[in-house]
């Protein structure tokens, strides 16, 4: 088995080969992907080595010390949490070989066809119908909140191919070219002024079969992997102590003496510890992961994530009184990333709104940590073996 030592003189090797001083970015970034150094817990060929999960922290630390470059992982963080786990997967030989190297270099951005404005929070009830033609699956309906669809090449895609099943049963996961003529984007602007979401026009799209992943009429299953990997990629991700959204808040806190009040010092005490403990949470279920695909349990840190944001957000927002109220720059924007501490106190407040929607509503993930972690009975579901067709719409 590949150990930490191993890891080291493989990564060693690369930087020789390739000096990330005189060496194209990208150039070292598929040469890091060929040595199986991308994630390391991949398969050989496919950027990995198959050695654990945790040993990935080993090759980082390499790499940073040298100078090397990264893959910009915020600004294809749809290819590289959601994507590519549920293509290697469910994925063909080929469709691994084809989509995970560039996915993980950053030359193809990826965006997901899920949402709809009417299967939103109950999106089983998805109405985007597919519908065979040969060799080619012929797709219409509309598709909406969808992050980076202005920047994508690729998109993850669920849609309907069998109307007379019930709901969950008649979905087919599908990988779609967003370039493909019948694909419109337009954009949808937000609270912050931006337009970082989109919705998709999908219009006589024709999606060759050999771009379907998993079965037909299994695309429910299949985008569980894809939606439990969604919670963990938002609520999971790596901070420092005192990172992400706590940090600009005690900054300016520690700065500005002038702006202190003894509520505001207990309340700002009780989101950085609660901040703390979220930090640990998610790096124990990243721990976890090294056993295999997430589970529900990521629900829950997306939720955490979610609820942290909004009440950090807000007492940053009152903490700097007056200045709180100002907001620097309504531009209309389509942005490629969500930068939360690199604008100002406004920003954060108006932006984390979005964070109880997006990856699953915070209703909807109460249920999915009630039913799923915690074994309480299931809501009472009068659709479940309704056929899709005869659902009241």
């Amino acid at each position: 088995m590949t150990d930490a030592a191993e890891l080291k003189r493989r990564t060693a090797e690369l930087l020789a080969a390739h000096p990330p001083a005189t060496t194209d970015r990208l150039d070292f970034l598929r040469a890091r992907f060929d040595a199986g150094l991308a994630w390391v817990h991949y398969p050989e060929g496919l950027g990995g080595l198959g050695a654990p999960r945790s040993l990935q922290v080993v090759v980082d630390a390499e790499l940073e010390a040298a100078g090397a470059p990264d893959n910009d992982p915020r600004r294809i963080g749809i290819g590289l949490g959601m994507a590519a786990p549920t293509i290697l997967k469910y994925g063909t030989d080929e469709q691994k070989q084809r989509f995970l190297r560039p996915l993980w270099t950053g030359e193809e951005v990826w965006c997901q066809l899920f949402s709809e404005p009417g299967a939103g929070s109950d999106l089983a009830a998805l109405g985007t119908r597919a519908v065979r033609e040969g060799e080619d699956w012929v797709v219409n309906g509309q598709k909406v909140w969808t992050s980076s669809a202005h920047l994508a090449r690729w998109a993850i895609l669920i849609a309907r191919t069998d109307p007379d099943v019930p709901k969950h049963a008649g979905i087919t996961y599908f990988l779609c070219d967003m370039t493909d003529p019948g694909v419109e984007v337009r954009p949808l602007r937000q609270i912050t002024g931006e337009a970082e979401f989109n919705e998709v026009f999908i219009s006589g799209v024709r999606i060759p079969d050999s771009r379907r992943l998993g079965e037909v009429g299994d695309g429910w299953r299949v985008a569980q992997t894809t939606l439990n990997n969604e919670r963990v990629a938002i609520g999971g991700m790596r901070l420092p102590r005192e990172g992400g959204m706590i940090a600009p808040a005690a900054r300016t806190w520690r700065e500005r003496p002038e702006l202190r009040t003894h509520d505001l010092h207990q309340r700002l005490l009780k989101l950085w510890v609660e901040s703390e403990v979220s930090r640990l949470t998610a790096e124990r279920l990243r721990q976890q992961l090294v056993a295999g695909q997430p589970g529900p349990e990521g629900a829950g840190m997306k939720l955490a994530f979610a609820r942290l944001n909004q009440e950090i957000s807000g007492l940053e927002v009152e903490l700097r009184g007056e200045e709180g109220l100002l907001y620097d720059d309504w531009t209309m924007r389509r942005p490629e990333l969500v930068d939360f501490v690199g604008r100002d106190a406004g920003y954060r407040y108006l932006r984390s709104k979005g964070n109880s929607i997006e990856g699953g509503t915070t209703e909807v993930l109460l249920n999915i940590v009630a039913e799923r972690v915690l074994g309480l009975p299931s809501e009472p579901r009068t659709d479940k073996d309704v056929a899709w067709k005869d659902l009241a719409r």
